[in-house]
């Protein structure tokens, strides 16, 4: 029996035997996803086990502040964001527990883990650089690159406040030394092309607008401009090439959709049940296929959607849990080199 069968196998045996025990039970859930089709996910999974899901939803930040005043006293089970970084100041205030499910760990590499199981990734979401095909010959390889010279006055990127971005300075601190990576981030200060604006697709747009060449952003927002009219970009979103980055050395920088239990959760049990339903093959599709995220466990398919950016290697020698670890040094080094 392979360790990925086993841990399957004793997911659908502690769901099943909570479908038989727990009819009337609930799940509170605080999520800063914010898609409409994640309600199949859950309806899924009160189908499968008898508990029902009470969900609320707002930005990370606002529900971090939520727990954290909630105390012993908070109704949250389950706490899910989209981004490791916040994984870290949900980590810093003490509103997490272990989950302690060897299913979890059984399915998801060590790598999308923190250490201690206070959380772990259920989807993977790459960071890569983006240019126009005419006007760039020779887009940067790496991440490296963004801070050479010779893109000066090319790149459009987020501000410093942006957690993508925090959480990508980390892993560079991480994997360079924070010397290098605050050069890194000088580089890339003198190498804008505009002062930094916007979300993800704003830097996209840039691309189609010629306001620069090259751009950084999530997968999932360019993909997106393939299956729906995203205005300022769909129209032209054959003349932006990508680049996997770093794929000579330690890959591309993944960030997670991260779920955690709450310390406080007054169903744990029923806790434990959501999160390991959410490395079952099923929601791992359901990731895969509603936001074209890269499934976290290993085996699962990505989507024919998302397969056309191709096969890449995600850097898997960075632990995400360094992605929090650094948070703090990340954002002295942007507030040092004035990335606004």
């Amino acid at each position: 029996m392979t360790p990925r069968f086993a841990a399957r196998l004793a997911a659908a045996t502690s769901l099943i035997a909570i479908a038989g025990t727990a009819m009337a039970a609930e799940v509170n859930v605080y999520s800063s996803r914010h898609y409409d089709s994640d309600d199949a996910l859950y309806d899924k999974f009160t189908e499968e086990t008898g508990i029902t899901v009470n969900r609320i939803e707002g930005k990370a930040d606002e529900l971090i502040a939520r727990l954290e005043a909630e105390g012993d006293n908070s109704p949250a089970d389950v706490f899910i964001t989209v981004d490791a970084g916040r994984m870290a100041r949900a980590e810093e205030t003490g509103i997490l527990q272990p989950y302690a499910s060897d299913t979890i760990n059984g399915a998801v590499p060590e790598y999308l883990r923190h250490p201690d199981d206070l959380w772990f990734g259920v989807s993977q979401r790459a960071r890569i650089i983006f240019y126009d095909k005419e006007r760039v010959e020779n887009p940067p390889q790496t991440y490296e690159a963004l801070a050479d010279p010779a893109y000066e006055g090319q790149i459009c990127i987020r501000s410093s406040s942006n957690v993508y971005n925090q959480s990508l300075l980390a892993s560079i601190i991480e994997a360079d030394g924070a010397e290098a990576a605050k050069e890194w981030a000088a580089g890339v200060v003198g190498n804008l092309a505009r002062a930094p604006q916007g979300g993800d697709t704003d830097q996209l747009r840039g691309l189609v607008s010629g306001e620069c060449d090259i751009a950084v952003a999530n997968h999932y927002y360019f993909l997106r401009a393939y299956q729906e009219d995203v205005e300022g970009l769909s129209s032209d979103i054959d003349s932006i090439g990508w680049v996997w980055p770093n794929q000579d050395g330690r890959g591309t920088h993944v960030n997670l959709t991260a779920a955690a239990m709450a310390a406080a959760a007054p169903n744990p049990e029923e806790a434990k049940a959501l999160l390991e339903f959410l490395v079952s093959d099923f929601a791992q599709a359901h990731f895969a296929n509603q936001n074209n995220e890269y499934p976290a466990v290993e085996g699962v398919p990505a989507n024919e959607v998302t397969e056309r950016l191709g096969e890449f290697k995600a850097d898997s020698t960075t632990p995400t849990a360094a992605f929090s670890a650094n948070a703090k040094e990340a954002q002295a080094i942007f507030n040092e080199v004035d990335w606004q």
